[in-house]
């Protein structure tokens, strides 16, 4: 069967023939992939940034977004059967008993860093035509998703944000209904990538007055998907942070989906009293520039600021990020399909992942 995959060695990407493998214990359910996103992590892989091969092999098989079918499962899994739809989640827990994260079952909160991340550390992924794997990693996909569910991944990002909201005050309120926790609260969205636009969906669906802040003019085609949502796009090449933040008023939440430390660092300075500040991107090297870490410090503090970062997300973090498509897609029906700019077969990986993104969510279909 057919996989692609990445040689850090040779610094080589290409399709490869890979054994198809067989489920040998009870509970492993064997898939056949349907779709694989690609990302930016991939792209940064195919770059030899980082990314690592199983112990042993000399490649790493790419691809952690990905829409798969059931096709055979083993004696002990008894919640799917042959012809369901399930979404794989990403990283596997670490070895040590110690892990209290990855023993509670929340390896997305590893503390050993011994973790593995399908398609992206010491495990193979999921650009390849069958994959084996346990069956408490396979979150169930309703039939009616088939179409957009290879975007859960990206959506758990902001899923993961959502459920560590519900801790924190003005959010908490259990009596709140979901659709309603952001009434009267304003956010702000920082690049308009699939992770921005994903964020920002899922920020309206939830009652927020949400911006979304990135370099593309207003008339490019990304901008009118912020316009299709009912969200106010704003772009850096015509009004500052500053400017900004005056017409928002007090920003609740800030989501950055960008990586770029600087125009994070400029947000920073601008949430509002009792803001949350979300940071997914991981920058890469940029140029130093000089900041006031006290005024910063001190902003956070009297203004009871929150910073966090988040990476990873786990099983339940998935089903809701499912659960937010399916809203979304009764919601905006034209909207969600749309953010898929086309499905290409492996042979043309190697070229989508070192060329230009084309459109926001680029799948590899088998």
């Amino acid at each position: 069967m057919r996989g692609v995959a990445v040689f850090p060695a040779s610094r080589d990407i290409k399709v490869i023939e890979r054994p198809e493998p067989e489920i040998a214990a009870p509970d492993e359910v064997k898939v056949r992939v349907l779709d694989v996103g690609i990302c930016g992590t991939d792209r940064e892989i195919c770059s030899f940034e980082y990314g690592s091969p199983p112990p042993g092999d000399d490649h790493l098989v790419i691809g952690h977004e990905s829409l798969a079918e059931v096709v055979e499962v083993g004696p002990a899994v008894t919640r799917l059967r042959p012809g369901d739809l399930v979404v794989p989640s990403v990283r596997r827990p670490c070895d040590s008993p110690r892990c209290g994260a990855c023993r509670a079952g929340h390896q997305d909160y590893c503390y050993t860093g011994g973790y593995r991340e399908r398609g992206i550390k010491e495990a193979h992924g999921y650009m390849t035509e069958h994959v084996v794997d346990q069956d408490r990693y396979l979150v169930p996909v309703a039939a009616a998703l088939r179409d957009v569910a290879v975007l859960t991944e990206p959506l758990t990002i902001v899923e993961q944000v959502f459920a560590l909201m519900r801790h924190r005050p003005p959010w908490n309120d259990a009596d709140t209904p979901a659709e309603e926790r952001g009434r009267g609260l304003s956010a702000l969205v920082l690049g308009i990538g699939p992770v921005g636009l994903l964020g920002a969906m899922r920020l309206v669906s939830a009652g927020f007055r949400t911006f979304v802040y990135s370099r593309e003019l207003p008339s490019g085609p990304r901008a009118g998907l912020v316009d299709a949502i009912g969200a106010t796009y704003a772009s850096t090449e015509e009004v500052g942070f500053a400017d900004l933040a005056a017409e928002i008023g007090n920003i609740d939440l800030v989501y950055e989906a960008v990586g770029h430390s600087h125009f994070a660092l400029e947000a920073l300075g601008v949430l509002g009293t009792n803001g949350i500040f979300v940071m997914t991107g991981v920058p890469g090297l940029q140029a130093f520039r000089e900041t006031d870490p006290a005024r910063l410090m001190r902003q956070m503090v009297l203004n009871n600021q929150m910073l966090l970062g988040t990476v990873n997300a786990g099983p339940d973090a998935f089903a809701s990020a499912l659960h937010s498509l399916g809203t979304f897609s009764r919601r905006w029906p034209a909207t969600v399909p749309s953010l898929i700019a086309g499905r290409h077969p492996p042979e043309e990986a190697r070229d989508l992942v070192l060329g230009r993104p084309q459109g926001i969510k680029t799948v590899i279909t088998f």
